[in-house]
């Protein structure tokens, strides 16, 4: 195997075998490689109808492909390369307050009493037709769904048409729900506004330091700002459909014996009917998870809005991260694949939005008790298509992040203890479903966020606008 070549920030993956190009990775040279993760990167480069493959800063091993992957085809769909948790994104919810005017505690148990936190939990149960009608729409389908416990929220209190322009392709897909088997149905129905768990958060933060005064102007934001960022996705109805397609393509693979290069990354060719079905099934998850996020998101004004009466949280964006998607680079019309990967559309693709003077606002979030960046894209990132990272990148295992004990014994100690964890928590407030696995998702377990910003800032990806940190931080 051919050595890796760094040219400053970037190292580039020689061609060899049956790569049909040579990949590249956006990384800082501070931070360290993993071999598996390349190999992944080196595998997507063997695909047919395939452009283009790189990873942002926060590359780690993922299934099939590395968390922080791109992969740009012109023929092909790979749900590998969307992942399981479809749609997992960010929002970010701003305030007029400052963060020392809020009592944080008392807002975040109020937000955890009305968000479920974990794996598994249930919230808002909807019939097969009014599900099936939101995942096919979005976002703007809320407005033609009766949902009685929310109907004061979503009718009167917030106001759906001014917040479109603020989500990623304003929370609405071309989702078919016909193309979702009846079990992710059945899994998903249930589960709209619940957090869900691993690397899922509800983080109430204060800026801590504005880096771009004109954009942040625009944006909303201000140094000691009080804001809330939500991390969540499509829940169990995106995990069955990314299982249910990753079946299938294995199953024509071995029926028409086309090329894999492993188990882990079956695709279909555009032209196919199950290209055209995953699609569909897709953006109904992306859809499911744009309202989830929507859902949460009412039900944390509205306990700001008891909390702080004649107040108010504003949706500054809400963007995914794990999706593929047709978009127009370079002359062509390209399927976008983004695992782990963030878009980021300069001001010259946001024509029409409150963002047409500086670009999309870019949320990046940090480990569990680490910072979070604001960021806006430059016109530069075309390189990317783009994309610019999605957070930190894990460094080590769930497992060896929090150990494993089998019947009350500890049979692999964690390889961090419990006095590095609560230490590097100090003057957080932590609300957590199981406090024994959380250290899973301890800030040690992932790479420095400021080394990954700065690697996508000095590669002219995109600018740094604000700075923030958390005061309480709700994981399942």
């Amino acid at each position: 195997m051919k050595a890796e070549k760094r040219k400053g920030f970037v190292v580039e993956l020689p061609r060899e075998g049956a790569m049909r190009l040579a990949p590249r990775i956006y990384h800082h040279p501070k931070l360290n490689l993993e071999r598996e993760a390349m190999q992944q990167l080196r595998n997507a480069a063997t695909l047919p109808g395939v452009l283009d493959v790189f990873a942002t800063p926060d590359i780690h091993v993922g299934y099939g492909v590395p968390i922080g992957c791109v992969i740009v085809a012109t023929d092909i769909v790979c749900p590998a390369a969307v992942g399981y948790d479809i749609n997992c994104g960010m929002r970010l919810l701003t305030s007029q307050l400052k963060a020392s005017e809020v009592e944080v505690r008392r807002l975040a148990e109020a937000i955890a009493r009305r968000i479920p936190l974990g794996e598994g939990k249930d919230n808002l149960s909807l019939d097969k037709k009014r599900f099936a009608r939101l995942i096919s729409e979005g976002v703007p389908g809320l407005d033609k769904v009766e949902m009685p416990r929310l109907s004061n929220l979503l009718h009167h209190e917030f106001s759906l048409a001014e917040e479109l322009d603020r989500l990623e392709d304003r929370g609405s897909l071309p989702g078919s729900a016909d193309c979702c088997s009846g079990t992710a149905i059945k899994r998903g129905r249930t589960q709209l506004a619940t957090l869900g768990g691993g690397n899922h958060f509800i983080e109430l933060q204060v800026v801590e330091r504005i880096e771009d005064e004109k954009v942040a102007r625009v944006f909303g934001l201000f140094s000691g700002q009080f804001v809330i960022m939500l991390h969540s996705g499509s829940r169990g109805l995106g995990h069955q459909i990314g299982d249910d397609y990753m079946s299938l393509g294995r199953r024509m693979a071995s029926a028409d014996g086309r090329f894999l290069p492993n188990r882990e990354l079956p695709y279909f060719f555009l032209r196919e009917q199950a290209a055209k079905d995953y699609l569909g099934a897709m953006n109904a998850a992306a859809n499911f998870a744009f309202i989830n996020r929507q859902l949460m998101a009412l039900l944390v004004k509205d306990s700001f809005l008891t909390h702080y009466p004649g107040t108010g949280l504003t949706t500054l964006y809400d963007l995914a991260h794990n999706i593929a998607k047709f978009e127009n680079h370079k002359g062509q019309r390209l399927l976008i694949h983004r695992k782990g990967a963030a878009r980021a559309f300069a001001a010259k693709r946001m024509r029409g939005t409150p963002f047409a003077r500086v670009g999309q606002p870019v949320l990046v979030p940090g480990s569990m008790g680490t910072a979070s960046y604001v960021m806006v894209g430059t016109e530069a990132n075309e390189d990317t298509y783009a994309t610019i990272n999605h957070g930190a990148g894990r460094v080590m295992s769930r497992i060896a992040a929090s150990g494993r004990t089998r019947r009350g014994k500890s049979v692999r100690e964690s390889a961090i203890s419990d006095s590095e964890f609560w230490e590097s928590m100090k003057g957080i407030h932590l609300i957590a479903e199981n406090i024994r696995t959380v250290k899973e998702e301890a800030p040690q377990a992932y790479k420095d966020i400021d080394l990954i910003t700065e690697a996508i800032v000095t590669a002219g990806l995109a600018k740094v606008v604000a700075r923030l940190v958390p005061l309480a931080v709700l994981k399942g």
